[in-house]
């Protein structure tokens, strides 16, 4: 059993889970989230995301060796917990109201605190990078995402060339993203920080399919200071099942 660090045990973290209610809402970006809980129902419920830290759904060790063992657990247990414990300190100081989804809040993240847009965007990046990762994972998407992807870039080689683009040419610490927009193309680019493209802040919008990390706590001790090799081997690990179905979530 893996332990889990900030305070959060393993038991708290199925607790949390057990009594969370689950609030299921059209938001400002057209996607159906669910506010905390365990996500049910119908295909758009796989784009909710919870208040609270969910489990990892494999070892620390799966990724490896593209991302190493060391650094999924800091990652995990350090600063993706942090940003979960920070975001429950502003939940309760800002008076959220968690019977509305976690995409509502960001989707006007202007009228929080900056505490409220670090850690609502920390901790909702994160769930979702967890989500589109897994072991023996990698290859090429299919089906519709695939079509999906010809049709808007021209083709899965030039949609992996800017989405290396992104990832590699953001400044300081950030995210690359593909996304779907509201004309329900897809699109890639990257947000600083901890914003992401559901935030009313953000100059790239969108419904988030796949989230790339690209600050150094990512990867800088596996692959140092070369964000390319660490970029380059993202393309081992990704979930296209989970990624496709979020695709369709979106689109419908």
């Amino acid at each position: 059993m893996k332990g889990l660090e900030n305070g959060l045990s393993r038991r708290e973290f199925l607790s949390n889970t057990s009594k969370a209610s689950l609030a299921v809402g059209l938001v400002g970006t057209g996607i159906l989230s669910a506010c905390s809980g365990e996500v049910k129902g119908d295909g758009k419920a796989l784009l909710a995301t919870s208040f609270t830290q969910t489990p990892l759904a494999y070892d620390y060790t799966a990724l490896a060796p593209h991302i190493d063992a060391m650094t999924m657990e800091i990652h995990y247990t350090k600063h993706a917990a942090g940003y979960a414990k920070n975001l429950a300190d502003a939940i309760a100081e800002e008076k959220v109201d968690t019977n509305k989804p976690l995409e509502e809040a960001l989707a006007e993240v202007s009228k929080y605190t900056t505490k409220m847009r670090n850690n609502g965007g920390g901790h909702y990046n994160h769930e979702l990078f967890w989500k589109v990762m897994a072991p023996n994972a990698g290859g090429k998407p299919t089906g519709e995402l695939a079509a999906a992807i010809d049709s808007s870039f021209g083709s899965y080689d030039e949609f992996v060339s800017q989405f290396d683009t992104a990832a590699k040419t953001r400044f300081g610490s950030g995210w690359a993203w593909l996304v779907v927009g509201a004309d329900k193309k897809l699109a890639v680019g990257s947000t600083p920080n901890q914003d992401n493209p559901l935030m009313d802040v953000s100059d790239f919008k969108g419904t988030p399919l796949l989230g790339l990390d690209v600050w150094e706590h990512a990867y800088y001790l596996n692959y140092q200071n070369k964000r390319p090799d660490y970029v380059a081997a993202f393309w081992n690990v990704i979930n296209w099942n989970t990624v496709a179905e979020r695709f369709a979530a979106a689109s419908m």
